[in-house]
């Protein structure tokens, strides 16, 4: 089957359809399909992707999508395809930059303006229950009634494994966007029901015969990392889940069971993470952003020389 539409599920996909300063009315729309009515945006500005650190000693952040609303609201975007080591922590990390630059110099009251985080994530939490099916988690910092202690800094995370709504189905004006990301790649004509203005120059942003010659060999690239990447994570996940039951059934008691099964999955994981690593240096990027992608540290990757 040909290649219609570029997958967004892709760094370059994403980045073409969402990153680019023609791409802007498509993301302001989709943000303002996952924002309360009073955080609409009308128009928004990109920012540097790379965010150096306050010295040498700190790592410095990279991201997806960076950019600024006109009202002063910061967002970041992220996509993220498998699961990463630690990757909440990573959210929380990378969230700190855009509140530090807020701070200027000289006299400063400490008036922050809000940051919103948003990832399109192609997994699932481990956390959640085994019939959990949402799709959009809003997190916020709370008290311990629950009340919301601090409104401007909110992560919002689309775990879209878990939107399965058909076409016929959709309702909002996110149920549209959801659909669109999860199937772009595989659709080869546009839906009578996205044939309005902002998903129509989505849909042609997307479209591979308008990509360059150069644009394409990136796309294929792209494509090839995150082909590459997911079947590593699968399988070495599988092969510590393997592992862990054997070595739970060895120890032949229900406790060394579950600690095998964890412990398979932890270095399954470690071990995708160090396959993904090998990929992308193969495709040529730095040890800075090998380690922004994967969350290995910097040791981590010496000691397996990478």
């Amino acid at each position: 089957m040909s290649t219609t539409f570029v997958n967004p599920f892709t760094d370059f996909g994403f980045k073409k359809i969402f990153g680019e300063e023609a791409s802007k009315p498509h993301l302001i729309d989709f943000l303002n399909s996952l924002l309360p009515d009073q955080a609409k945006i009308a128009d928004l500005s990109f920012k540097n992707l790379e965010q150096l650190p306050r010295s040498e000693d700190e790592r410095k952040a990279v991201y997806d999508i960076y950019c600024q609303g006109v009202n002063g609201e910061y967002f970041i975007v992220e996509l993220q395809k498998v699961k990463q080591i630690n990757f909440k922590d990573r959210t929380i990390y990378y969230a700190t930059f855009p509140i530090q630059d807020q701070a200027p110099k000289g006299d400063w009251d400490y008036r922050l303006e809000p940051v919103y985080c948003v990832g399109v994530l192609g997994f699932t939490f481990d956390d959640s229950k085994a019939n959990r099916t949402e799709v959009v988690h809003t997190v916020e910092l709370k008290d311990q009634n629950n009340n919301v202690f601090y409104k401007k800094l909110t992560f919002i995370y689309l775990e879209m494994p878990n939107f399965d709504k058909p076409l016929e189905a959709l309702e909002t004006r996110l149920d549209k966007w959801l659909y669109f990301l999860k199937n772009l790649g595989d659709l080869q004509q546009i839906p009578e029901l996205f044939k309005e203005e902002a998903f129509l120059s989505a849909f042609e942003k997307a479209k591979y015969a308008n990509l360059e010659p150069s644009e394409r060999d990136s796309y294929e690239q792209s494509l090839k990392i995150m082909r590459d990447n997911y079947s590593a994570f699968k399988s070495a996940r599988e092969e510590g889940l393997l592992e862990g039951e054997v070595k739970g059934r060895e120890a032949g008691i229900l406790e060394g069971e579950a600690r095998g099964r964890e412990a398979g999955i932890l270095e399954g994981e470690l071990k995708a993470k160090l396959e993904i690593a090998k990929n992308l240096k193969a495709a040529g990027l730095t040890r800075e952003q090998i380690q922004a992608a994967t969350g290995l540290s910097a040791e981590l990757l010496e000691q397996h020389k990478i």
